[in-house]
């Protein structure tokens, strides 16, 4: 694509953020369908692939980023983007009403153990930033980059015990917490494609991966080529604007889920993507073939802070849970939305 004029690079990224969020809805959708009817997340299996087909955007874009050798751009996606998609519950608090904040309303704890796995796998990227080039672990794979996964798996086993013989009785009056996990039937909607056949709902979650796939590709691409033209670096394009267009599936599926009063799981949903994100450093390095993590800077360590700070706000809303709103948005969406404006100013003063 770097031989397209820039307005044609414009159309074409536009295209793919459109696309990515058209499938990515089919298949948030698809994928609550069939775990509910196969049980998916039962096991460690079923939820690191229902984590794998959440996060397909930024899969795409990291293992086409670390191909063209623009590291950069893959790093700044996906330390960028837990940023970005945390400030999709701004969005979610605004949806689900003027009266109590969202984080009054979650009414479990569980949102808050999965902010902290957030916390845990971010700290590995700062601690993996900090590593010198030359240290892998064979085929180019940096040792933080396992760590990372190694932490995430222990904690996804964790939180999903947990969940399954919760240790504490929590009782928050006036909390709308909904369902503890989306196999669980809803009082008034229905699974999504009820009247479908499994098979038929397996093709529709095979077509919405395939569509998301190319489209970050394409996102990719374009967005290399429009940053290139623009003269902005590689990773605060990726930590801005490719993080802002991945994150558009989560703005739908967040919406839509405290719209239905799921309000714990469209908290959940956005911290546990989060986590999982960053693991896909992973798969940086082994396509790349060096690690990706050293390349990141102090612009991502920044943006990694950010992130955490981002995080630690919500978390901290969910255990004092604030009594009122202001403008449809709590006091900690509030707070969310400064740091995040002088934070992301403050990109522009760090060396690159």
């Amino acid at each position: 694509m770097t031989g397209l004029s820039a307005p044609l690079l414009i159309v074409s990224f536009a295209a793919a953020a459109v696309a990515t969020w058209i499938a990515g809805t089919f298949l948030s959708k698809a994928t609550d369908a069939l775990d509910a009817r196969l049980g998916l997340g039962e096991e460690i299996g079923g939820l690191v692939l229902l984590s794998v087909a959440g996060s397909l955007p930024e899969l795409a874009i990291t293992i086409s980023a670390a191909a063209g050798g623009h590291l950069d751009l893959a790093a700044g996606n996906l330390i960028g983007g837990i940023a970005m998609q945390t400030m999709v519950l701004v969005l979610c608090d605004i949806a689900v009403g003027p009266v109590r904040p969202l984080t009054f309303l979650v009414g479990a704890l569980s949102p808050v153990l999965e902010g902290l796995l957030v916390v845990l796998c971010v700290s590995g990227v700062l601690m993996g930033a900090l590593l010198p080039e030359t240290t892998t672990i064979g085929f180019g794979v940096s040792p933080a980059s396992v760590g990372i996964v190694i932490v995430w798996m222990f904690g996804l086993y964790v939180i999903n015990k947990v969940r399954k013989a919760p240790r504490w009785e929590i009782t928050m009056e006036g909390s709308r917490r909904g369902r503890r996990s989306r196999r669980e039937p809803h009082d008034v909607a229905a699974h999504p494609y009820a009247d479908s056949s499994t098979a038929t709902v397996a093709w529709i979650f095979g077509g919405a991966c395939a569509v998301t796939l190319a489209a970050g590709v394409v996102l990719e691409m374009a967005g290399n080529g429009l940053a290139d033209r623009a003269g902005v670096n590689g990773a605060i394009f990726g930590a801005t604007v490719l993080a802002a267009a991945t994150a558009l599936p989560e703005i739908s599926s967040g919406i839509a889920a405290v719209r239905l009063g799921d309000n714990a799981l469209a908290i959940g949903d956005i911290f546990g993507g989060n986590a999982f994100q960053v693991c896909l450093f992973l798969v940086a390095d082994l396509v790349a073939g060096m690690p990706v993590l050293p390349q990141a800077g102090p612009l991502n360590a920044w943006l990694a802070s950010l992130g955490v700070s981002l995080t630690a706000i919500y978390s901290m809303g969910v255990i004092i849970r604030p009594l009122r709103c202001r403008a449809r948005l709590g006091p900690d969406s509030v707070l969310a939305i400064i740091v995040f404006a002088v934070c992301t100013t403050g990109i522009f003063f760090i060396p690159h």
